[in-house]
């Protein structure tokens, strides 16, 4: 079976980042990813009040058997890390990724999340794809140097991201493959796909050589994967049987009070 892996953001967003890592390994999950190593989400914001230490990080993991598949390099608007559609943020988001590889590295990451930032005034689509394109191109020649993997994501701007530049898995993978580098893959994400484009199955068949990851979370509502429209064990069962050897991200945030119980619930439906 594909291996679950649940976004510690989205999750006990009371307690301090080391005691939700516990609380998910008593759910039964072994792998775990998050968004910012400089903030922590609480519920309501990402708060740079909350930044996440790795030695810690690093500790709590070790003591609960869990692995961290995943971060993030930049906010989807690019208010962490800049918006590579801009070619005024390149440095900033080049930077940052520098940044964020260091600190996975000392967490056990090998693979971070990255944006492509909001839509620019002033800017046509083809200079932003352009700007887009010449940014991953720099970012994939570092992360080569560190063996390090980015995952680009597209999400829905009819529902969570309004503004946002690439809300199209078939334009994630058009820039995926222009790039050409096994350290660039696209991350599939079941839910804002789902939102924006339907025919789920289909387009992760087609695109599965590039897939590098996936997010899941249930339609509509982003709650508990068992509620609404998508049969993720259909899902699953199909993306497993292309022979994808990656992980199968939860992203979603919880309708059930009892975050415990409603991780535990996910895991028995998946399985």
């Amino acid at each position: 079976m594909i291996e679950i892996d649940v976004c510690l953001e989205a999750v006990f967003t009371n307690l301090p980042t080391e005691k939700r890592i516990e609380k998910i390994a008593r759910a039964g999950y072994r792998c775990v990813e998050f968004w910012f190593h400089d903030a922590t989400f609480d519920g309501k914001e990402c708060s740079r009040k909350q930044p996440k230490n790795a030695a810690s990080l690093a500790a709590a993991c070790r003591e609960h058997g869990i692995t961290i598949n995943n971060m993030v390099v930049n906010a989807p608007d690019g208010s962490f890390g800049g918006a590579p559609v801009k070619a005024a943020d390149r440095n900033q988001y080049l930077e940052r990724l520098e940044e964020v590889i260091e600190f996975a590295a000392a967490v056990g990451c090998r693979k971070a999340i990255t944006c492509s930032g909001n839509l620019q005034s002033g800017l046509s689509r083809a200079r932003m794809r352009a700007s887009l394109e010449k940014a991953l191109g720099e970012a994939v020649a570092i992360a080569r140097k560190k063996s390090f993997t980015l995952l680009l994501e597209p999400l829905n701007t009819h529902v969570d991201h309004a503004g946002y530049y690439l809300d199209s898995s078939v334009e994630g993978a058009e820039l995926v493959r222009a790039i050409n580098s096994p350290n660039l893959r696209l991350l599939y994400d079941v839910y804002h796909m789902q939102i924006m484009e339907g025919n789920v199955i289909a387009n992760i068949e087609k695109d599965i050589d590039i897939i590098g990851h996936f997010h899941s979370a249930g339609v509509p509502g982003r709650g508990e994967l068992f509620m609404g429209e998508l049969n993720y064990q259909q899902i699953l069962q199909r993306i497993g049987a292309t022979g994808y050897s990656g992980r199968f991200g939860l992203e979603y945030f919880p309708k059930m009070k009892d975050n415990l119980a409603s991780l535990k619930k996910v895991r028995t439906y998946l399985q």
